[in-house]
């Protein structure tokens, strides 16, 4: 069974610069980088636990998490302070930062970098973190390797840890490269929800430690999370609520911690349930709001009833995840029982899911509208953070990691991806998993989606409304639906996305931003959110060597057999070597 990053990206786009290698050594400067607004402040760096530190398993390795933070352009001071979160498992949050909702983008050069009008560290203190670690630039133990690129399947490549005892360091081409990383190994990284929430626990604990004046007055913790977020961010907050009645109580050994008190909880195109994402992975390439159906009949209907047959798919999920929740399973080592059981069924859904819409479909994996060679959102982050200057000024010892497959194949190994239910607090306290929210009713019966709007104009400050989108709220609780955006929504809708931000943030409305909030709010409106869309035009793919998913087949068979023309990690179309002679100027392989 492959190792797969179910919504992180490619599992193993390890994005090491060719001119690049080893990372350089680090030095004490404050470059100013991504954020040059004047006054902005911007902090890089790590949060050391040793190993043995995280008191729920076994953790013989230390855990280095990279952040990433931006004071807010406006009054830092009193700003409230949120955590950007992308998924995978092994998605790093740079991705987030430079392709969605940071506060610069790459130019398409890989060198220089634009700022973004809508980025949310506008009235927010963002801090972006890597974990788990091996992730981004998080590390354990710092190793030496080789990455081979194959041949037919660049997606997965041969990562092989090297010592280079004898000096000579191999010669790099466009797939084959060599860097510094972690040690890979699967048994050295977090491997559930629960186990990272622990380690994001004391992370959280030590850099507010270390940056005082960043914690806001009222002590709350805010956390955006996409895709695998849909587990990161409930889990997170629940343990981190399960903490503050630890230290309530007095039962929490940890001298100086300090309750983490939760504030705002936002998912973007969250993975929750596989129960929920299986079924609309069967169903949404036939029916969908934007396209013909991508499957054929037959097939729509031959996936739809092994789901839900006696004994089909549906119910080995169920029979997984109940085993998966008995108390206290432990999957290092996995119970044979369960590992049988729950590894048939991830193999199956997987091959269910995403094998048949990548030979079937044909399309983007993250947008139906792109092709299967997406070039959006642009990979041109990967270049840049393959920049000797670029991870010099960062002060990283290692070279970044799009999306870890040490970190998935952990994941997988422990079917974390598979643990379905609530995510309610557990143990003492007034908080019990039978409570029900009370406006469930309301938000599933009573509430309507009501038109999400923004100002008009390319500036945002026109006359005009637009409608971008849908929005069911019951009180402070929303369901939003853009539109015309594919998984990473804010690099599709970022002016969008950044009022969904605000607005929440704020306490206001999300479909208007101008009314606000209380425990009666509730929206009027159509009963779905079915609103069928134009076909957007779909873009010409464009091979960029760092992200090879970019690469239609017979353009990467040019790569590898070192005919392709590259510039700025683009294969340039049209254009031979022997008509290049050089003169196609910038960083040129």
């Amino acid at each position: 069974m492959k190792n797969r990053s179910l919504f992180g990206g490619v599992v193993s786009a390890l994005l090491l610069g060719a001119h690049a290698q080893f990372p350089p050594k680090r030095e004490g400067i404050t470059p100013g980088l991504c954020e040059t607004t004047p006054g902005v402040k911007s902090y890089s760096g790590y949060v050391h636990l040793p190993p043995n530190f995280l008191e729920d398993g076994d953790q013989d390795y230390p855990i280095n998490t990279f952040f990433w933070f931006f004071e807010a352009r406006k009054d830092p001071a009193n700003a409230p302070l949120a955590i950007w979160l992308n998924g995978g498992p092994g998605g790093s949050s740079m991705m987030g930062l430079l392709e969605e909702n940071g506060p610069c983008f790459v130019a398409p050069d890989s060198k220089s970098t634009y700022p973004n009008p809508w980025s949310w560290n506008n009235e927010v203190n963002m801090l972006y973190i890597d974990q788990p670690v091996q992730t981004g630039f998080s590390y354990d133990v710092l190793t030496n390797v080789t990455i081979q690129l194959d041949v037919e399947d660049p997606s997965e490549p041969v990562i092989t840890p090297t010592s280079f005892t004898d000096g000579e360091i191999p010669a790099t081409n466009n797939t084959f490269w060599v860097g510094t990383m972690g040690s890979q190994k699967v048994s050295q990284t977090t491997n559930t929800t629960e186990r990272s929430a622990h380690a994001m626990w004391h992370f959280l604990q030590t850099w507010l430690f270390e940056f005082p004046h960043y914690r806001p007055d009222d002590g709350k913790i805010n956390l955006w999370a996409e895709s695998y977020g849909g587990r990161y961010g409930p889990g997170f907050f629940r343990f981190f609520q399960e903490q503050n009645e630890r230290i309530a109580n007095g039962s929490l050994s940890h001298p100086g911690a300090r309750p983490l008190q939760l504030g705002t909880l936002g998912i973007i195109n969250g993975a929750i349930d596989w129960s929920i994402l299986a079924e609309a992975c069967f169903d949404f390439p036939f029916n969908n709001t934007y396209t013909p159906p991508l499957y054929p009949p037959s097939l729509h209907t031959s996936l739809l009833h092994n789901w839900t047959r006696p004994h089909g798919w549906h119910a080995q999920l169920l029979a997984c995840q109940t085993a998966l929740l008995s108390p206290h399973p432990n999957p290092n080592p996995p119970n044979t029982n369960i590992s049988t059981l729950c590894t048939t069924t991830l193999a199956t859904l997987e091959a269910a899911c995403f094998d048949t819409y990548t030979t079937t479909a044909r399309r983007g994996p993250y947008d139906i509208a792109h092709p299967a060679a997406d070039p959006f959102p642009a990979p041109h982050a990967r270049g840049w953070l393959a920049r000797g200057e670029v991870l010099a000024a960062l002060g990283v010892p290692v070279n970044y990691t799009a999306a870890s497959a040490a970190v998935a194949g952990a994941s997988e190994r422990s079917w974390d991806m598979l643990r379905g239910g609530d995510f309610l607090p557990r143990g003492g306290g007034r908080v019990a998993r039978g409570v029900r929210w009370e406006g469930r009713e309301v938000f599933g019966r009573g509430a309507g989606y009501a038109r999400l709007v923004v100002e008009g104009g390319e500036d945002g400050m026109g006359e005009d409304w637009e409608w971008k989108g849908l929005t069911k709220q019951v009180g402070s609780f929303s369901f939003t639906r853009l539109f015309q955006a594919g998984h990473e929504v804010p690099a599709y809708q970022p002016r969008a996305s950044y009022e969904v931000f605000r607005r929440a943030m704020g306490g206001w409305d999300v479909p208007t931003g101008r009314v606000r909030v209380g425990d009666g709010f509730v929206t009027e409106g159509r009963r779905d959110a079915w609103v069928e869309s134009e076909v957007p035009e779909m873009p010409s793919p464009k091979c960029y060597v760092l992200k090879p998913d970019t690469c239609e087949p017979e353009v990467w068979q040019t790569v590898v057999n070192g005919t392709a023309v590259v510039r700025d990690w683009f294969v340039v179309e049209g254009t031979s070597l022997e008509e290049a002679q050089g003169g196609l100027g910038g960083d040129e392989l």
